[in-house]
């Protein structure tokens, strides 16, 4: 198993328990539950993406060879 795939596993447990006190359906209409779920779905992909390729591109620049 590759490092990058733990790093994204680490970082989506962290993006969602840290995206979760955020009060999305504020933003939402009323009774646009999947939309919203939808929307956080997508935004939690995003942050663990890039999160994630900083993390790893910051490890990889900081090796000496």
């Amino acid at each position: 198993m590759s490092v990058k795939y733990i790093i994204y596993f680490i970082v989506t447990i962290l993006v969602i328990y840290s995206t979760d006190s955020l009060n999305i359906n504020s933003i939402f209409k009323k009774n646009k539950i999947f939309q919203a779920r939808l929307f956080y779905f997508f935004l939690v992909l995003a942050l663990s993406y890039l999160v994630t390729n900083f993390i790893w591109d910051l490890y990889e620049t900081t090796i000496f060879f």
